[in-house]
């Protein structure tokens, strides 16, 4: 990686990072662990908390927060969002600014191979399973069993990867 790409990368001390990670410019990385032989694309955000297996490829525009896993192998399209609040609000009853004691991360997992297109958009609380797709333009609001394929908002099975 050149200088120049390195300037525009915002990666925190306590990031680990595999070997032979990929990461290209206008990124955001804190207190997440990355995988040997990732691709991380340019306008990613991953949080702290969250965990990319081996040879994964996030591509750009993705946001990944604190509470997901994916899995070795996994493939996210671009501008994919995560969720990890089933009540998202800005300000408590009482009127004041929420903080992290307000709220509860709610885990996802993206097991081993799966693939999720460009533009879904994933709930909190889901597991995708191995081998899965979740079609482009997704929303995913309940499990995918593995090999599935799925799509739409919210997202339906259509049929099971051909073996």
């Amino acid at each position: 990686m050149n200088n120049q790409a390195q300037l525009y990368q915002r990666i925190a001390p306590d990031v680990k990072l595999g070997q032979r990670v990929k990461i290209f410019a206008f990124t955001n990385l804190y207190g997440c662990e990355i995988g040997d032989d990732v691709k991380i694309g340019t306008f990613v955000e991953i949080q702290k908390g969250a965990r990319i297996g081996n040879r994964c490829k996030i591509s750009s525009h993705t946001f990944i927060c604190e509470g997901v896993v994916l899995e070795d192998e996994v493939f996210i399209g671009h501008s994919v969002t995560f969720i990890n609040d089933r009540f998202p609000r800005s300000t408590s009853a009482a009127g004041r600014l929420q903080t992290e004691a307000d709220w509860e991360c709610v885990p996802t997992m993206v097991k081993r191979g799966a693939s999720i297109g460009s533009g879904a958009t994933i709930l909190c609380g889901v597991t995708i399973g191995e081998g899965a797709i979740v079609g482009a333009g997704s929303v995913v609001t309940k499990d995918v069993h593995c090999r599935a394929i799925v799509a739409g908002n919210p997202a339906r099975f259509l049929r099971h990867v051909a073996a």
